[in-house]
């Protein structure tokens, strides 16, 4: 076995693999780059070493760096982890050409899988069955429309290249096409530089259906049985689950024994997922399911299938690298229970799942599970930047039950008492998919989001208690002791009316201005008014609440759900009131991206002066009046929501 290992990632996956690797008393190397210096993967490994700048292509994908830092501390062999070079064949030629091992497939496993169009040739080869289209390398407009006639709309157009639903069009109609393919190859080509696609039968109620396949240098293959990833919003996965539901015993059969042909036809080695798409109009049969692709690493959701047989795939990914045969034999490899992920991420799903940055200023995970079973997977920390250079994944939430319904009730139990404030989340929405009525039946396909999107993914306004609590928070009201607050002091007494005290909260977009009273005991009348109307609540300080207090801010936690208030400081209100145009601030969190003008430039209003880079869209901002520039933020500078950008000379 290894001694040292080198895990060539970032986040949860490179945690998840030291993990277990420093279980079996092997060493870990982590690299980092400067905007992971502070990581939680760096502090987990006996050893870390700088591998460049924040972006990736100066970093996590510099080959050369990565191998140098294998080589400079000793390490024997590489783990990719998934996403970056996992997936590479030239990073796996490297690796192997330098003297080390790559914990994975072999470079020519890999090429055979790498292009869709290729992979679905082989598999034909294979007896695999394969979805109805056209996969050859005719990319004309004319051929590629005759073969959509041919196997009959609807079709759906997808780069032969990459994945994560990039150069991919569904196509009703024949007028449609030539729009449609244009498209899709445009969008092809800037994500992968391959604008080459395929043309393929649109399956009107798809379920995604994949098997965890495994293979050794001995020849052996197992599977370990399937995972349902139908629960999908634009083509990324969003809840998985072990076993699928509706599975019956045939289809089972027929669909791992296809996976065991397919990552044999290519002599895999290590851990792999064949990928299904299956027809769910008529439930699950076994003439209804095609191989849609094959992914040549561990999967981001491997953990619900580690619960479902409790075995270790990253142990062992380790043991197969280092020559070892399967642990296992297919007929002890068994089925136990139900197991569910949900991907925590730093997003906004009323705005169309936008990724979110911030620093994660409170952080709280269960630690129970009642009586199910579960685990976190994470790579962050309290007080953790989400930066806009990587995925924006906080978490996965992974949980086990004896069967489907006490498994699910366990995954709506854990996002409910998550709590995460610094940064918009989607736990909510998380929340309500598992609660939705349709899942819970198990009646899922990729679907299933887009249709209810509206009832999932709206924003809520908290009720009118949990405003007052805000506020009743935001005005130190019940804190005399910690902070010798006169208006404490005073709490009870009256002389001509009770004592009351003013403030201002923000919500959204949305001002409230609440009104204070005390009446002794730890009691207070709180009156707020805003866009929803007048509200008045009666408070005592002493009741439970789930909240975090962060700088300028107040985050309520309620169930799934959570609520920021931003405290508006009545200085700093009145100093901008009177600075007018003189000042633009950040009105979000984010990088700025360039500065189009610097200190002492004349501008004209509306005139663009700086770009932020924000949840990965590029926002411009334009000077607010005529004016002098007197300070201007620094090109690269993260900044908070608020931020000073630019200040104008008074006129």
């Amino acid at each position: 076995m290894f001694k040292k290992i080198l895990i060539a990632n970032r986040g949860e996956i490179a945690c998840r693999v030291m993990r277990t690797a420093q279980k079996m008393g092997i060493a870990c190397v982590a690299v980092y780059s400067d905007a992971d210096r502070n990581a939680l993967h760096v502090a987990m490994a006996d050893e870390a070493v700088r591998i460049g700048e924040a972006p990736v292509g100066d970093s996590y994908l510099r080959v050369d760096r990565i191998i140098e830092a294998a080589r400079k501390t000793g390490a024997e062999a590489i783990h990719p982890g998934y996403g970056f070079l996992s997936e590479n064949p030239e990073f796996v030629e490297a690796v192997e050409a330098a003297g080390l091992i790559f914990i994975g497939p072999s470079a020519k496993s890999i090429r055979a899988m790498g292009l869709k169009d290729a992979a679905k040739r082989l598999m034909e080869k294979a007896g695999v069955p394969v979805v109805p289209g056209y996969h050859g390398d005719t990319q004309a407009l004319v051929a590629l429309a005759t073969k959509a006639n041919e196997i009959g709309y609807p079709v759906l157009i997808k780069a032969r290249a990459g994945g994560g639903g990039k150069g991919m069009r569904r196509v009703d109609d024949p007028d449609q096409f030539a729009e449609a393919l244009a498209a899709a190859k445009r969008e092809a080509k800037a994500a992968f530089g391959d604008e080459a696609v395929l043309v393929e039968k649109l399956i009107e109620k798809p379920r995604h259906i994949e098997v965890q396949v495994f293979g050794d240098s001995h020849g052996n293959v197992v599977h370990l049985f399937e995972r349902d990833c139908s629960a999908q919003r634009r083509h990324q996965k969003v809840i998985e689950e072990a076993p699928a539901p509706g599975m019956s015993d045939a289809m089972r059969a027929a669909m791992t024994e296809a996976a065991v042909k397919a990552a044999k036809a290519i002599h895999y080695r290590g851990a792999g997922t064949i990928e299904f798409i299956v027809d769910a109009s008529e439930g699950l049969r076994p003439d209804r399911f095609w191989f849609m692709e094959m992914n040549t690493r561990l999967q981001v959701e491997h953990p619900v299938t580690e619960m479902v047989t409790g075995i270790d795939l990253v142990e062992w990914q380790l043991r197969v690298a280092a020559g070892e045969a399967l642990p296992l034999t297919q007929e002890e490899i068994h089925l136990r229970g139900h197991s569910f992920e949900a991907r925590i991420y730093a997003e906004d799903p009323s705005r169309d799942f936008l990724p979110a940055i911030g620093t994660l200023h409170h952080l709280r995970f269960p630690q129970e599970f009642g009586d199910a079973e579960g685990r976190v997977e994470t790579g962050v920390r309290e007080g953790d930047t989400i930066s806009p250079y990587y995925d924006p994944m906080i978490a996965k939430l992974v949980t086990w039950g004896e069967d489907r319904a006490h498994a699910l009730k366990a995954l709506r139990d854990a996002l409910g008492k998550t709590e995460i404030a610094g940064s918009i989340v989607n736990t909510s929405f998380l929340w309500r998919l598992a609660d939705n009525e349709a899942f819970k039946a198990g009646d899922v396909d990729t679907g299933l989001i887009a249709r209810d999107a509206e009832a999932l993914t709206r924003h809520h306004r908290p009720d009118a208690r949990l405003v007052a609590r805000a506020a009743l928070l935001a005005s130190g009201a019940g804190q005399a002791q910690q902070t010798d607050d006169p208006f404490d002091a005073l709490a009870g007494y009256a002389h001509f009316q009770p004592v009351s005290r003013r403030g201002k909260l923000a919500l959204g977009d949305e001002v409230l201005n609440y009104r204070l009273q005390a009446q002794g005991n730890g009691r207070y009348s709180i009156a707020v008014s805003g866009d929803g109307g007048d509200d008045i609540a009666t408070l005592r300080t002493d009741e439970p609440v789930r909240a975090a207090r962060w700088p300028g801010h107040i985050t309520l936690f309620a169930g799934a759900e959570s609520f920021t208030f931003q405290a508006i400081d009545p200085l700093e209100a009145a100093a901008d009131a009177a600075a007018g145009a003189d000042v633009l601030r950040a009105p979000m969190p984010g990088l700025v991206k360039m500065v189009k003008a610097k200190a002492g430039d004349k501008v004209s209003a509306g005139q663009p002066i700086l770009i932020l880079e924000a949840m990965k869209m590029e926002h411009t901002m334009n000077a607010p009046r005529d004016g002098e520039i007197a300070e201007i933020v620094d090109e690269g500078a993260q900044v908070s929501d608020g931020t000073l950008l630019v200040r104008f000379h008074e006129e």
